[in-house]
């Protein structure tokens, strides 16, 4: 009897079946992990695109807009620009006959003048108003803008770009 405790105590045991079971857990595990990622590059990336609207799109949407900091893009109007103590006022231009009154704080660019492109940072001061309220000031210049406007774009040393 104790040849056979002894040999059933030397027979090979089949090792547990969870094995199957920890490696689904690990694939799981992995296509969380890599759902995660996914997400976190996908918000990253939108969050630093920088759009901006058109006046025309801005007063289509202007009261869904509401007061929430955009980026407007419009012609500078001739004739509209007034120098302020805190910056200046213009009025920007869409297709048409679509305007918005700008008043933006601080002080323009350079190259800010009547009838060019530029993009203005604010907010409409209401949902129903034609006034938006701009922080920064930027012009819009493309490389057809510079080669039709060669001497408007000078490098801080003072040579044409």
């Amino acid at each position: 009897m104790a040849d056979v405790e002894v040999a059933s105590a030397l027979t090979p045991v089949e090792p547990p079946a969870s094995k199957s079971r920890s490696s689904w857990r690990s694939i799981g595990v992995i296509v969380v992990l890599v759902g995660v990622v996914v997400v976190l590059l996908s918000q990253g990336l939108l969050s630093s695109l920088n759009y901006f609207e058109t006046v025309d799109q801005a007063l289509g949407q202007r009261t869904s807009l509401g007061t929430k900091v955009i980026r407007l893009e419009g012609v500078v109007e001739p004739g509209t620009i007034s120098r302020t103590n805190s910056g200046a006022s213009f009025t920007l231009t869409g297709s048409g006959t679509h305007h918005v009154f700008v008043t933006a704080q601080g002080s323009p660019p350079q190259l800010f003048q009547a009838n060019i492109p530029v993009v203005v940072v604010g907010h409409f001061v209401s949902s129903t108003s034609l006034r938006f309220a701009g922080t920064q000031i930027m012009v819009k210049h493309s490389s057809s803008y510079i080669a039709a406007h060669p001497n408007r774009v000078k490098a801080p040393n003072g040579t044409s770009r």
